[in-house]
């Protein structure tokens, strides 16, 4: 027998995790402490408020873990990227036409909420679709090289989810 999905509509982002775990969640949140114990582990705010920042920001990253890895050649905050249609980043190729060379444009946007979010989050976001410059599906050498390049990363995802989830739950 498979687990229920949660109950509630904001724990969505917490399908296929294990029941305890959202149990843990569900007391977190009727207890109203949810997005206090968030604010303590990832309370700091960014300064990557501009495109230009977050282009600098990224660079600064791949130059880190990924040297050889394809440039880049956009970077920008893009207020279309629905959360609800799972989009909280995304990584482009688009062949463009150099003289007498084919050469692949790389693009990454990042959803604008993560102009207000804690750095962790950006930070996160940003790893996740910098890895797709080497690894274009979400396979186990993906998250190998998410973990490379943010140790944290698994918890920052988790972690993550539980902010969309009190992002929701102030709307309601």
């Amino acid at each position: 027998m498979s687990p229920a999905l949660p109950s509630s509509p904001a724990l969505k982002y917490l399908a296929g995790y294990p029941p305890a775990l959202i149990q843990q969640v569900q007391g977190l949140i009727a207890e109203g402490r949810l997005a206090e114990s968030l604010a303590r582990r990832h309370g700091e705010p960014h300064e990557v408020r501009s495109d230009k920042a977050l282009f600098d920001y990224c660079q600064s990253l791949k130059e880190r873990h990924l040297r050889n890895a394809p440039p880049l050649d956009k970077v920008h905050y893009d207020a279309k990227l629905r959360v609800l249609q799972h989009a909280l980043g995304t990584h482009t190729r688009a062949p463009k036409v150099q003289g007498s060379k084919l050469k692949m444009r790389r693009e990454i946007r990042i959803a604008s909420l993560f102009r207000e979010a804690p750095a962790n989050f950006l930070k996160m976001i940003v790893v996740h679709e910098l890895a797709h410059l080497r690894e274009l599906e979400h396979s186990r050498a993906f998250y190998q090289l998410c973990q490379h390049m943010e140790p944290d990363y698994a918890q920052l995802e988790f972690d993550l989810r539980l902010y969309l989830i009190t992002l929701e739950l102030a709307k309601t």
